[in-house]
């Protein structure tokens, strides 16, 4: 596949020691490249690399999504479960992408409308997170799917994710691991205070309204980043937008790529080291 390599802009988080640095030596392996800090980042880009953490991919991904640009990230935060290389690899990643070696994968997000006539729109490629402004109390929860009632919960509060998003906070939550190819959602809620409370997986063309109790007040976030004080019920839906995420090739590809990557990042499906033979 090809890519237009005209205005490639270079994102980097100026909180992050060394993004600058690695954005410096990105840019000269992109010709015509401009350089971008996240809290200001440009429009006018055909591709964009992202030099930061797993929350600074995030916040591209939310920005040029409308726009189709395509992202790579370059990981200098803990985890890096978004990112494919480290600054060592710039000369390797170069490479890789100049020569073609590199496939374009569209992630779903989330959407949700909010204030009078959807005047503000969030949107999240990992989840939307609902829940009491208050932390110190649980909340009612309503969950509505397609208009019908389908479950209320006693809760601290309510993760809808994307399967780019499962291994993040609502994987902590007890939510279950989804392939990031997948066409849908999981609901789960944050330390419900029942037994019979489970996570839900639901198909992506489905709309979930949350309605919230009364006499409490509350928060929405995307992606942990942005977010609003709601006082009332919200309406969640698929994003027309899909987040494009360039991936190089590797002998792992797809499906079988990712869970390479659980084992390696979150590990995954590992016993536990034996302490001896006693």
């Amino acid at each position: 596949m090809g890519l237009n390599f005209d205005k490639v802009g270079i994102i980097y988080n100026a909180d992050i020691k060394g993004a600058f640095e690695t954005a410096q030596k990105i840019a000269k392996k992109f010709n015509k490249s401009k350089l971008f800090t996240s809290d200001k980042m440009g429009s006018d880009v055909s591709f964009a690399i992202v030099v930061g953490g797993d929350g600074t991919i995030l916040k591209a991904a939310r920005k040029y999504a409308k726009y189709d640009v395509p992202i790579f990230g370059f990981n200098l935060g803990r985890l890096g479960f978004l990112a494919q290389a480290r600054p060592e690899d710039i000369d390797f990643v170069a490479k890789k992408i100049s020569s073609g070696d590199f496939r374009i994968e569209e992630r779903i997000m989330l959407e949700c409308k909010l204030g009078h006539k959807g005047c503000k729109t969030l949107i999240a490629l990992n989840d939307m997170v609902i829940r009491g402004a208050i932390f110190s109390r649980t909340s009612m929860l309503e969950l509505f799917i397609n208009d019908s009632p389908t479950s209320a919960y006693l809760a601290d509060g309510l993760i809808i994710s994307t399967p780019t998003g499962s291994t993040a906070y609502s994987l902590s939550a007890g939510g279950p691991i989804l392939a990031p190819n997948l066409d849908c959602f999981t609901i789960t809620a944050i330390c419900p205070h029942t037994l019979s409370a489970r996570p839900l997986v639901i198909p992506a063309k489905e709309k979930m309204t949350v309605k919230l109790g009364e006499g409490n007040k509350f928060q929405i976030t995307a992606d942990g980043q942005d977010g609003v004080e709601i006082s009332k019920e919200v309406e969640i839906q698929k994003h027309a937008k899909a987040a494009k995420l360039l991936l190089l090739n590797s002998s792992n590809k797809g499906a079988d790529e990712f869970y390479s990557v659980l084992r390696e990042k979150m590990h995954w499906g590992k016993a536990p080291q034996s302490g001896g033979s006693g």
